[in-house]
């Protein structure tokens, strides 16, 4: 009887000692519920009318805790999946965590993590260089090459440096896994400066798009010059770009127009922005213009506007309209956070909910 006690006593010490363990770590459960009506119209495919998830901002569901581990060090991690809501599908098949998944470790040092994360370049892009932080019609999505692995990769490592006076530096590399080390890895990192109403920051990202055995491709290099400042009743908005390499200069969808455009190797992209509290929202707008330098000359320009109306901290409404002028054969598309658009013209009215 004696020994069933302690048994028992001994089970339950265990598990009283594995649940305050387990209690050190801090676990947030957060989301994005989008959903809109899309119209898209201009390409080939004619007028087209939808319902979309993830039109302002992608709807997710994700997890991320903190441990503290004590001495300025503490554990932390995201695990995030995106969802369409409009038919209940995750949104990028045979995954699960897809839109991030990473662990690391944080000190006085820095961080550092391990896993699926965003590029330096992309976080740029978003925050510091488009008022529409590149969801919604007319964001910066439409003319800057912000698809793919110039958002987020896989195998991915990065430091983020203590701010410091102002100053970030973040850096990150991505291997590749293949047989030759360079096939297919990328790195870069951004350098930037925050105080009172100025930000201002340089990204730069560098991606070999070989596959083995096909070693042949130059390296697609991607640099970005943002900055915004906040005068309170506006905040204004300046982007630069400058893309020169094989897979670079990013098309979303090529199959948007009759003819089917030539992707630059090399072109420059310009942004000017601006958001401005009204009423119980905020307004929105751009003006961008792509410089395709090779012979082609494979232009275009756009602008866009938009307006969330906020219903509360976490639920607003949302109108925003886009139209690119594509010019010698150029096949940009107005684009949503999610979708790669069909056309050269397209409105979004919808809903957005976070928690």
């Amino acid at each position: 009887m004696e020994k069933t006690l302690n048994k028992k006593a001994f089970i339950l010490m265990a598990l009283v000692g594995g649940a305050a363990q387990a209690q050190t770590t801090n676990v947030q459960i957060y989301g994005i519920m989008d959903a809109g009506v899309v119209h898209e119209s201009g390409g080939v495919a004619g007028g087209i009318t939808k319902i979309t998830s993830g039109v302002g901002s992608a709807s997710r569901i994700g997890f991320k805790g903190v441990e503290d581990l004590g001495n300025g060090m503490s554990a932390f991690f995201t695990l995030e999946t995106g969802a369409k809501i409009d038919t209940g599908e995750l949104d990028a098949t045979n995954t699960i965590f897809n839109r991030q998944a990473f662990v690391g470790l944080k000190t006085t040092a820095g961080s550092v993590a391990l896993g699926r994360q965003y590029t330096p370049w992309h976080s740029t892009l978003s925050q510091v260089a488009d008022p529409f932080g590149t969801g919604f019609a007319g964001s910066s999505k439409m003319l800057f090459p912000d698809s793919g692995s110039n958002v987020r990769t896989s195998n991915t490592v990065t430091y983020a440096a203590p701010v410091t006076n102002g100053v970030n530096v973040d850096l990150a590399y991505s291997a590749g896994e293949q047989t030759t080390f360079a096939a297919g890895r990328q790195f870069g990192g951004d350098i930037g400066y925050a105080n009172g109403p100025l930000t201002v920051r340089l990204a730069y990202n560098v991606k070999n798009s070989d596959v083995v055995p096909a070693t042949n491709h130059t390296l697609a290099r991607n640099t970005l010059l943002a900055a915004n400042y906040d005068f309170k009743v506006v905040k204004l908005y300046a982007a630069y770009g400058a893309d020169k390499g094989f897979n670079a200069s990013l098309i979303p969808n090529l199959n948007a127009y009759a003819v089917k455009p030539t992707v630059s190797q090399d072109a420059v992209e310009y942004l000017l922005g601006l958001s401005a509290p009204l009423g119980n929202g905020k307004l929105m707008a751009t003006v961008q213009h792509k410089n395709d330098k090779t012979a082609l000359n494979q232009d275009a320009s756009g602008w866009g506007v938009g307006y969330i109306y906020n219903l509360s901290k976490q639920t607003g409404l949302y109108a925003s309209y886009g139209h690119i002028s594509n010019k010698n054969g150029a096949g940009y598309t107005v684009t949503n956070n999610t979708e790669s658009g069909t056309g050269n013209t397209g409105y979004n009215v919808g809903l957005r909910h976070s928690f």
